[in-house]
Formats: structure tokens, sequence, C-alpha cells
């Protein structure tokens, strides 16, 4: 019997769940930045083998929320612990533990589904701090396996892999075998630009924007020129600034750092064109808010 699965990633922000997620499914599909929060909605990918199926969910990471946004982050974090077949706790070996972890221990420990606690970025931890580490997640037998990884090298992937596929109930797949995911190319499409917007900018500006598709205009089949036009929302007068950059500099930064990576990721030539726009408070806009996770197509 095949197997198949949904496999949640849970843990707290930065603690390299995109960065596993991508390296589980050998392609890109997550956006990855330094950023805490960069992950703002539950992301499916899909691996299917000859020997089943898994869908994986990488999620936002679990933090306090002050914003109407936040709390949905969170709350997709938590639907997934409810709707996963295995929990994986994707923790942050290199930092000590402290009460977020001791929250998010308790949180996955209420799981109906097996879990397993993943150790990740072991890149940066010298042996004798892991198994520590490690003897602390397996007290009170919370977890089926715990797996030391590093997402970033690949070192233990293979090893958690085989575990996931150790831990799936049997079952036939969810969706078409040639799929990587289920979000619209449009959504995918947006996230690679506040990628960009991420790896371009500081202090409190990747926490205050998103990034909102306008317009997408094909001329034709690729490798026929593809006209899109984005919106960057920010929340106030002097993030605008902050973005659009002296006489433009920073936006045309941005813009041009997308487009070459739009160009490689859907093979053909794209035109770009970024807007900035001042929007306070749209992360407490339920409207901005739908109309955002609409774009995500779960």
């Amino acid at each position: 019997m095949s197997r198949a699965g949904r496999v949640a990633l849970v843990g707290r922000p930065n603690a390299g769940k995109s960065t596993l997620l991508n390296r589980l499914l050998g392609e890109k599909l997550a956006i990855v930045s330094d950023k805490p929060q960069t992950t703002r909605t539950r992301l499916v990918g899909i691996l299917t083998e000859e020997r089943g199926q898994i869908v994986l969910f990488d999620t936002p990471g679990i933090h306090r929320p002050l914003h109407r946004m936040n709390r949905e982050m969170v709350r997709q974090a938590e639907q997934a612990l409810g709707e996963a077949d295995l929990v994986c706790l994707l923790v942050d070996a290199s930092i000590p533990f402290g009460k977020g972890d001791a929250f998010l221990l308790d949180l996955v420990g209420r799981a109906t589904a097996p879990r397993v606690a993943v150790l990740n970025k072991i890149d940066l931890v010298a042996k004798p701090r892991l198994l520590p580490l490690m003897a602390r997640y397996g007290e009170g037998e919370r977890f089926a396996e715990i797996v030391p990884v590093s997402a970033l090298t690949g070192d233990g992937c293979d090893a958690l892999r085989e575990c996931l596929w150790r831990h799936l109930p049997e079952g036939e797949p969810f969706y078409d075998p040639e799929l990587l995911t289920i979000h619209p190319e449009r959504f995918l499409v947006a996230e690679r630009i506040r990628e960009k917007l991420l790896d371009l900018t500081r202090d409190e500006i990747p926490f205050t924007t998103a990034v909102l598709l306008e317009s997408w205009q094909e001329s034709g089949p690729p490798p026929a020129l593809l006209r899109i036009d984005a919106s960057i929302l920010v929340e106030s007068e002097s993030q605008k600034r902050i973005v659009v950059g002296k006489q433009g500099s920073m936006v045309r930064a941005i813009g041009t750092a997308a487009r070459l990576d739009l160009e490689e990721y859907l093979g053909r030539k794209v035109y770009l064109g970024l807007h900035v726009r001042c929007e306070p408070d749209w992360r407490e806009d339920p409207r901005r808010l739908a109309e955002l996770g609409r774009d995500s197509g779960l």
C-alpha cells in the first residue's frame, strides 16, 4: 500500500520551516528571508514518490500577535496542527531554550497526530551542546522521533524524509502527482516580489509591507512578454519614502531583482511595474487581509 498524509511544519519565527520545505521538495517553493514572520499564510508543498505522497504545510511562525494580520497567521498555524496526520515541531537548535519553546512544546503536545521534533541549524551548533537539547525534547515521550538537521546544508534531511514516510498512514494521494503546490501562480509571483522587498529593506519595513498584484497581461504563450503591475503596500508616508528611495533607487532595485528572479522562475521575459502605495493600518483592515488571503488560493 502507498502512504499519503499531511505533515505540518510548525515552530517559532525564523526556525527555518520554509528552508526545510524547499529542501524536502527539492525545489524552491517558499520564499526565504532572515526576517522573522516571512511566511504569512499556510503554504502547501506536495512531494510525490512511487511510495506515496507527502503534503507539507509550511506554517507562519507562532508568536504573540499584535495585529489582526498576525492573529490570522497564528490561527492558520494552529489550524494546520489540527488537520495534520503528522506534526513536525521545528526548533532552532542554535539559540537557548526559552519560554516560547516551552509554550510550543505544550501546544504540540496536545496534538492528536504523531509528532516528530526536528532540531534545525545543527551546522551552527557544537555536538556537546546538541545532546542536552535532544535529551530535553526526549522527555515525556512527546515525540515519536527526534531528528537533528540542517535545512540550509541538507545534513540530516534525507533521514528526516525517511522518518516522515515511516509515520504516515497508508492511503491514496490527495493531489495529482504532477503538482508541486495548489497555490495559483500569481500568488507565488507576488511572494517572490515580496522576498526581494525583504532582502533589500530593514528595520520595521518588512513587517509593515505587502505585495498586491494589480494586473497580469500576457501577450502570448511563453516565451512571449508577460506584463505584471504590482503595488507595495506600506502603512505610513515615511515608510513609503524608504521603499521608494532617493530618486526611486530602492524601488528600482527591488523591481530589477524581482524581475530577474521571475524571468528565471517563469521561463519568459517579464515587464514588472512596481508602485508604492500608503494604506495606514492595512494589517488591521479585514477587507484587505481577505483580499490577500484569496490570492493564496486557500
